[in-house]
């Protein structure tokens, strides 16, 4: 069974930057589709990034194009969304999420992933 679990979230201030994880288990990451997405309160859902799994190519949603990149280290089996320039509507709760048969050009319409973390929490303060 494949586990993700996300890490990485805290409280920052507006122009600060975070790094979330993704660490996989139970799959090879390469084998799967992983995409970040993130739910505000009151708010649905939101597609941020995705990596495709064949040859890593890589789609960000306009709202973090520039500001956010999704990366991954194949030896730890981890993803990670490195953020900068965070802004107040970046809050939320962040979702990673892993599905072999996924493809990207869908990540901002549609979340039947398979796998899904349990999220992390990331604050934009002053």
């Amino acid at each position: 069974q494949l586990q993700l679990v996300e890490s990485g979230g805290g409280l920052v201030r507006p122009g600060g930057s975070l790094r979330l994880s993704c660490a996989v288990s139970g799959a090879t990451l390469d084998s799967n589709t992983i995409a970040w997405f993130r739910q505000a309160p009151g708010k649905e859902r939101e597609g941020i990034s995705c990596m495709a799994k064949d040859y890593g190519t890589v789609y960000y949603a306009h709202s973090v194009e520039g500001r956010f990149a999704i990366s991954k280290d194949s030896a730890k089996n981890t993803v990670y969304l490195q953020m900068d320039d965070l802004q107040p509507e970046d809050t939320g709760v962040y979702y990673c999420a892993a599905d072999p048969d996924y493809y990207c050009t869908a990540f901002t319409t549609y979340f039947g992933m398979d796998y899904w973390g349990k999220g992390t929490q990331v604050t934009l303060s002053s």
